[in-house]
């Protein structure tokens, strides 16, 4: 079988570490959420290479093995729109399709609605299309333990996180990520104190995985992943009615945490969600949680793949 290649590319002000997989003219790019990196996709890549796409997956700037931008508390979801277009120009690549995860369908759909010719298609999983700015998410009616909101709060998650090592972070991120209740935190807690450290990883999530992950935040830290997304979600982001008008999937597991979020369920199912993708196809996965791709890789290799080969570019 291929090997996945590794590289380093000069994008902006960063260096972006790239795995790449397959050969073709048509590319596949991956944007990864939190606590993800490029790795978070090994299940897709190989599956797409193997259909006939080239695949392309990095660490977001800050993440991983991508180098840490020289003023991280300045980080934006436009820094992530801004390297997704700039990779492709340093790539040579014309157009891609992009399939975001969590937190990576935001840069995801914004290049789709502000630079259209780049983008064939749009596969996002765990989240829909939402734009950052003050009301990104009905901030008002979560709990105030609520993990994101802890997360905005300058120090709080640094203090949290520092009690631990890297993995058990992870770790711990991963097993409250993976179940159907959205985390919250009680007055007295934080949000690692939600994780019995007796708990077992979820069973697709081997320990080999978990070390995979382990040792890039370990070299990157969490600085900028606090940054970006959370601490940033609340900047507008400058777009006069977005449409994305290319073809679109979302993936969404019924046991997603995210289906929780007040509103969210709503916006999927009754459709609202097309008044900005209105070419937009939604796939319910009855037993997927939050990290569906990893979870469930043969099905959603099978919907991202169906969807890809239907797309005439």
């Amino acid at each position: 079988m291929e090997k996945i290649k590794h590289s380093h590319v000069p994008v902006r002000d960063v260096k972006l570490h790239v795995a790449e997989i397959g050969e073709g003219p048509k590319v596949v790019v991956f944007l990864h959420g939190f606590p993800e990196i490029w790795y978070t996709w090994r299940h897709q890549m190989i599956s797409v290479a193997d259909a006939g796409y080239r695949a392309i997956a990095f660490d977001s700037r800050g993440y991983g093995l991508s180098d840490q931008p020289l003023d991280p508390e300045n980080g934006s979801f436009a820094d992530l729109v801004e390297d997704v277009v700039a990779l492709l120009d340093a790539l040579g690549i014309a157009k891609a399709f992009l399939v975001g995860k969590d937190f990576g369908a935001l840069p995801a759909y914004i290049v789709a609605a502000v630079k259209p010719e780049r983008v064939c298609g749009v596969v996002t999983l765990g989240i829909p299309f939402m734009l950052p700015g003050p009301s990104a998410l009905p901030w008002h009616l979560f709990p105030k333990g609520f993990y994101v909101l802890r997360w905005q709060e300058p120090g709080r998650a640094e203090a949290d996180f520092g009690r631990l090592d890297v993995k058990t972070v992870i770790r711990n991120i991963y097993i409250l990520f993976s179940g159907s209740e959205v985390p919250v935190a009680g007055n007295d807690q934080e949000i690692m104190d939600l994780v019995d450290e007796s708990a077992p990883l979820p069973p697709w999530f081997s320990e080999e995985d978990l070390e995979a992950y382990a040792s890039l935040y370990e070299k990157s830290g969490f600085r900028f992943a606090l940054q970006v997304p959370y601490r940033c979600l609340g900047r507008e982001y400058a777009i006069v009615d977005p449409k994305v008008t290319a073809p679109a999937l979302l993936i969404m597991g019924e046991k997603d945490y995210v289906l929780k979020f007040p509103g969210m369920e709503d916006y999927i199912r009754t459709g609202q969600v097309k008044h900005f993708v209105p070419n937009l196809d939604i796939t319910f996965l009855p037993e997927g949680s939050h990290f569906v791709h990893e979870q469930l890789p043969e099905q959603v290799n099978s919907l991202v793949i169906d969807f890809l080969n239907k797309q005439n570019i």
